[in-house]
C-alpha cells in the first residue's frame, strides 16, 4: 500500500472519528425522525469505515493518530454550537456543521479517487465519495436548512 494510500486512510479515520463526535453530541437530542435515522444509519456505517481504515493501517505498521487530522474536519466551535443548541435549534444546527463535515470527506475521498494506487483503498474511497454527496443533498433539502 503506497503512502498516499495510508495518508488517506488516516486522515479518513480522523474525520469518522469526529463524525461520530457530532453523532454523539446529537442522538439524544433531535426531534426531527428523518435526521435521528440519517445520524443512526451514519454511526453504523461510519463505525464500520473507521474499523476497515484502522485494520489497513494497523496491517501495514501504522495507526490513525488523531494529529493527522488536526485543522481538517469540523473546528472545536462548531463542536461547541452543536453542544450547546438550545432544544429548538439542535436539528437546525446539526444539518448546518454535518452538511460541511460531510462535504468535507466526500472532497477528500474524490481527491483519493484521483491520487490513490490500492484498489481496496480506492474502492472505499468510492463508496465514501458516493454516501456523503448524497448525505450533503438530503441535508440540503432538509426544512432545517431553509
Amino acid at each position: 500500500m503506497a503512502g498516499i494510500d495510508l495518508l488517506f486512510l488516516s486522515m479518513m479515520a480522523g474525520h469518522t472519528e469526529q463524525t461520530l463526535q457530532i453523532a454523539r453530541l446529537v442522538h439524544d437530542r433531535l426531534a426531527d425522525p428523518d435526521l435521528r435515522t440519517l445520524i443512526a444509519a451514519i454511526e453504523v456505517t461510519e463505525a464500520d469505515e473507521l474499523a476497515t481504515a484502522r485494520g489497513w493501517l494497523a496491517q501495514a505498521g501504522r495507526s490513525a493518530r488523531a494529529d493527522e487530522h488536526a485543522g481538517h474536519g469540523t473546528g472545536p466551535d462548531q463542536l461547541a454550537r452543536l453542544r450547546d443548541a438550545p432544544a429548538g435549534e439542535v436539528d437546525r444546527v446539526l444539518v448546518e456543521v454535518l452538511a460541511t463535515h460531510q462535504k468535507g470527506a466526500a472532497d477528500l475521498a474524490r481527491a483519493h479517487l484521483a491520487a490513490g494506487t490500492d484498489e481496496r483503498v480506492r474502492d472505499l474511497a468510492r463508496r465514501i465519495e458516493q454516501s456523503r454527496t448524497a448525505q450533503v443533498a438530503m441535508l440540503a433539502a432538509h426544512p432545517a436548512a431553509a
